[in-house]
């Protein structure tokens, strides 16, 4: 039986995304076990992190400084933006190294049966930079969800202007795989997303 500041710590460690009981147990048991200098030391640059990061007044992302560093690097096209649900989400595309424009966070997805409506969501911001700003084509990049494609219908339908470009990313195999392994809905989708060799 563990005493209760510990079932109390890996009650709160289990809410972490990713942390199973098991592996809470685990975490905890080391804290308690651990110098009690190198305990401080992590609460406190946990308690720093959460304090010195925010999100962008721009786009959303996740910064220290506001505009991010994306939103005011002049070598990014201005003229391009990637929609995407999360902060987080813009690091997965930066990890890929091939986008160039500037993002656009939403906060979540159209989902009415968990009460998320457009209004919930950050289109209206998105709108406002259309307005101000060079963009040309806007890359939605959601999941393929339910309300990933509804939320990206809607998009597309509301966003409409004169010479704006609305795209949306391939969705298709992932990378190491083979035909056995995917899903009709993702074959399918790879077979409707194909292009020509270069």
């Amino acid at each position: 039986m563990l005493p209760p500041p510990i079932t109390s710590l890996v009650a709160a460690l289990t809410k972490l995304p990713g942390i199973g009981p098991r592996s809470a147990e685990r975490i905890a048991l080391h804290i308690v076990q651990a110098d009690s200098t190198t305990v401080k030391q992590l609460a406190q640059t946990m308690t720093e992190a959460r304090e010195r990061v925010r999100f962008c007044a721009v786009c959303g992302a996740l910064t220290e400084q506001s505009p991010c560093a994306i939103c005011s690097d002049p070598r990014r096209d201005a003229s391009l933006v990637c929609i995407v649900e999360r902060p987080v989400d813009i690091i997965s595309v930066e990890k890929s190294a091939t986008f160039r424009g500037k993002f656009h966070v939403l906060g979540g997805k159209i989902s009415p049966l968990n009460g998320v409506e457009p209004d919930d969501l950050r289109i209206s911001d998105l709108e406002q930079r259309l307005a101000h700003e060079p963009i040309k084509e806007i890359v939605i990049a959601l999941g393929t969800d339910v309300e990933g494609d509804a939320t990206s219908f809607y998009l597309a339908k509301r966003l409409t202007r004169e010479g704006l470009k609305i795209t949306r990313i391939a969705h298709g195999l992932p990378a190491g795989t083979g035909l056995e392994f995917a899903d009709e809905l993702t074959l399918s989708r790879a077979l409707e997303g194909r292009r020509e060799f270069q």
